[in-house]
């Protein structure tokens, strides 16, 4: 039996109607990488019961994903620099098909990044419209979020970064079978700014040491 919606949900979906509403006029960022998404599936449908990562291009460039998780059934669709908004804007496509049994969900540092005006409580926002609608649909699954990592070439953005991961840990300890798994402390130093040893040239994305440390971090919590 499908749950009542009481009050809230009825205005995060009105919320969400909205923002679909304003994304509908973009020139469909991320098409291309979409598609492909959409071919793969075409050609062959992944099997349901995986674990399916989502969000942003620190699990997009995750090129051992599957490797660093033997024994786990890994299904792999974050793209781009997305945002939350744009998940949420191809959660048919990147979420509805695949019938997982857990959903892991990198996203949120690009939110900070793409203007000021973006804050921790907008972010959130957005995440409990992406978690919604993960629970309209699969009102069950294990949701694990990782928490926004920071960056060396966003380190002006740290204490947003911090204020967001807390709201968004908060959020989830509000629901069942949810998981916050912090790499954020585990990627400084001792003096609290970020480990630059564990990213490439740019400062933003990981390299091989940078992702070890979210394997030992995120294994703990996927279901076999």
């Amino acid at each position: 039996m499908r749950k009542r919606f009481n009050k809230k949900n009825i205005g995060l979906i009105g919320i969400i109607l909205l923002i679909l509403s304003g994304i509908s006029g973009w020139a469909q960022p991320f098409a291309d990488e979409i598609n492909a998404f959409k071919k793969q599936d075409s050609i062959h449908t992944p099997p349901g019961k995986q674990i399916l990562f989502i969000g942003s291009s620190s699990f997009r460039l995750w090129k051992n994903i599957k490797s660093d998780f033997p024994g786990y059934p890994i299904l792999n669709r974050a793209f781009g620099g997305s945002t939350l908004q744009d998940v949420i804007h191809y959660a048919r496509v990147v979420i509805q098909p695949y019938r997982p049994k857990q959903i892991v969900i990198y996203c949120g540092e690009n939110d900070l990044a793409s203007s000021d005006t973006v804050t921790p409580a907008i972010v959130l926002k957005r995440f409990e419209i992406l978690y919604h609608l993960i629970r309209q649909h699969y009102p069950k699954i294990p949701v694990v979020y990782v928490s926004i990592k920071p960056s060396p070439s966003r380190q002006h953005l740290m204490p947003k970064m911090v204020e967001a991961n807390n709201l968004i840990r908060d959020f989830l300890k509000k629901k069942g079978k949810n998981v916050f798994v912090d790499v954020y402390n585990k990627m400084l130093k001792a003096d609290g700014t970020p480990m630059e040893d564990l990213f490439i040239e740019d400062k933003l994305h990981m390299n091989a040491k940078g992702y070890k440390i979210w394997q030992k971090e995120i294994q703990k919590h996927l279901l076999k």
